[in-house]
């Protein structure tokens, strides 16, 4: 099966999660964007992550001054996530939202967060341009993930 083929299959399979789900997901991570600490660059994120078993986490983005140390919205849900229900947590669906109708999708470190647990066929929801509601799946938005199996755990001698 070709990497496009597998990701014609992995839109496919996003789809299972409902409309009102979807909107679910976008509204609680536009009130999450509400909770934001953005001090510097104004631009509040929020997410809402929709896991296998039905739970859905939010996260908001955490700015700091020195700005390296900022923490995303995708990557608060993500360890809040972990907190709440184990190491052992799945993606079913991601939505991203900001209070600046601004396109806004995971940022290249936060695709490959998502992709820890997540698979190709995660549903990721966020704005487009002028604030208008985009979908994609993580294997669109990262094709190519590093992935856990491509570790090797042979001691090399």
């Amino acid at each position: 099966m070709t990497k496009h083929s597998q990701m014609t299959e992995d839109s496919q399979a996003a789809n299972v999660v409902s409309e009102a789900d979807r909107a679910k997901l976008r509204k609680l991570a536009t009130k999450a964007a509400e909770q934001a600490y953005a001090p510097y660059s104004k631009f509040r994120v929020g997410a809402a992550l929709l896991l296998q078993h039905g739970a859905v986490v939010t996260g908001c983005n955490v700015e700091n001054c020195s700005y390296r140390l900022t923490s995303c919205a995708e990557q608060g849900a993500v360890a809040r996530a972990v907190a709440e229900h184990g190491p052992g947590i799945r993606l079913r669906a991601v939505a991203v939202a900001n209070l600046n109708e601004a396109a806004s999708m995971p940022c290249g470190a936060c695709r490959q967060t998502l992709a820890e647990f997540g698979d190709d066929s995660t549903l990721i929801l966020y704005p487009g341009e002028g604030g208008a509601a985009m979908e994609t799946t993580l294997g669109q938005l990262l094709p190519w993930a590093f992935r856990a199996e491509y570790l090797n755990d042979k001691k090399k001698g």
